[in-house]
C-alpha cells in the first residue's frame, strides 16, 4: 500500500476507485465496503484508493468535551489497511480551515483534481463536506458533472452486520471483549513499548510486561483482569493482563501490565502486542499482598483455562 500524505503530489491511476471517512477500528462494517471498493478494482482494472483524515475530525470541531477514545491508532489502522490489500492510503490533515469546505469543493478539490475518481463507493448515511452537507442523493444527482459513478453500500448491507465503531467502544468499556472481538473480526489490541515499573507483580511471583501506549487517544477498556495473547518479536504467548490503579497499594497512574506466562526475557525497550480475549474479573481492593498474591493465582489458572479455547 502507498501512503500519500495530503501535501504530497498524488498521481492519479487510470482508474481510481474511491472511499472516504475515518475508518476508526476498521470493523466488518468497514471491511464491507473495502471488499466492495477491492472488487470494483479488479473488475474495472484500476486501484483501489481509501481516503482519510487526521487528525480525528471530532478532535477539530469539538475540541471543549472529552477527547474521543479511538480504537485504532493511526499507525495500527495504516497496518489494518494494508492487510486488507488497499492500493493506496491519501492522509488529509483535518484542520477547521479544511472542515469548511463545501460539499462541492471537496468533491472538486479532493475527489476529482486530487485524486482523480473514476468510482466512488461510500456507505449509507455518509455525509461530507461543511455540516454534512454532502450526501448520496447529492452525489448521484451531480456525478455526472464529476466524471465519476457512485455507488452506496446499502442500509441493509451495513445493518446486517449491526456494527458501529461507537457499539464497540461501549462494548470495551463494559469489558464485552467478545462483542469488541465479533464487530472488529479480530481481537481488540493494545501495542506499547516495554517500560520498567516498581516490580511488585515480581515480588508476588507474577512478573510483568509495563506497557506504555503513546497515544493518547487509544482507548483504553475497562479496568480488570483480562485472559490475552502477547506477542514480542513476532511469537505469541499466553498470558493475562492487568488495567487498573492497583488501589491495593494505594496507586496513583492507571496502569496496563501483562504477566506473560512460561516468559522469563528482560524486554524493556521492546514493543509489546497484546491481544483481549476474555475478560476475568474487575478490579479489587485488598486487605494485604498475600491476599492480592492469592487471587492472583486463581486469575492464572483462570486465564489458562480461558486460552485453551484460543
Amino acid at each position: 500500500m502507498k501512503i500519500h500524505q495530503g501535501n504530497t503530489s498524488f498521481e492519479p491511476p487510470r482508474a481510481a476507485v474511491v472511499t472516504s471517512g475515518t475508518f476508526d477500528g476498521v470493523h466488518i462494517g468497514h471491511q464491507k465496503i473495502l471488499g466492495r471498493l477491492k472488487e470494483l478494482a479488479q473488475e474495472t482494472g484500476g486501484e483501489s484508493v481509501v481516503v482519510t483524515f487526521w487528525p480525528h475530525p471530532r478532535m477539530v470541531l469539538r475540541p471543549d468535551e472529552p477527547p474521543i477514545q479511538l480504537l485504532t491508532t493511526f499507525e495500527e489502522k495504516l497496518e489494518l489497511l494494508e492487510k486488507e490489500g488497499i492500493h493506496h492510503l491519501v492522509q488529509i490533515p483535518f484542520t477547521k480551515e479544511f472542515s469548511q469546505l463545501s460539499s462541492d469543493a471537496f468533491i472538486r478539490q479532493v475527489l476529482v483534481d486530487k485524486i482523480g475518481t473514476h468510482h466512488l463507493v461510500i456507505g449509507y448515511d455518509h455525509h461530507f463536506g461543511r455540516n454534512r452537507e454532502g450526501s448520496f442523493e447529492y452525489l448521484k444527482e451531480h456525478a455526472h458533472e464529476y466524471g465519476f459513478a457512485v455507488e452506496e453500500i446499502s442500509r441493509q448491507d451495513i445493518d446486517r452486520v449491526g456494527v458501529s465503531s461507537t457499539k464497540i467502544r461501549r462494548a470495551l468499556e463494559e469489558g464485552d471483549v467478545h462483542i469488541a472481538h465479533e464487530y472488529l473480526g479480530r481481537p481488540y489490541r493494545l501495542t506499547g513499548m516495554v517500560v520498567k515499573g516498581d516490580q511488585l507483580g515480581r515480588d508476588l511471583g507474577y512478573p510483568t510486561a509495563n506497557l506504555k501506549i503513546e497515544s493518547p487517544h487509544k482507548l483504553i477498556p475497562v479496568d480488570g483482569i483480562y485472559a490475552v495473547h502477547a506477542w514480542h518479536q513476532q511469537r505469541r504467548y499466553d498470558g493475562m493482563l492487568y488495567i487498573g490503579h492497583r488501589p491495593t497499594i494505594q496507586g496513583k497512574t492507571r496502569n496496563i501490565e501483562v504477566n506473560i506466562f512460561d516468559f522469563d526475557q528482560a524486554i524493556y525497550g521492546d514493543e509489546l502486542r497484546v491481544d483481549l480475549l476474555e475478560y476475568i474479573r474487575g478490579d479489587m481492593t485488598f486487605d494485604a499482598l498475600e491476599e492480592l498474591s492469592a487471587q492472583l493465582a486463581q486469575d492464572k489458572l483462570a486465564a489458562q483455562t480461558l486460552l485453551k479455547d484460543h
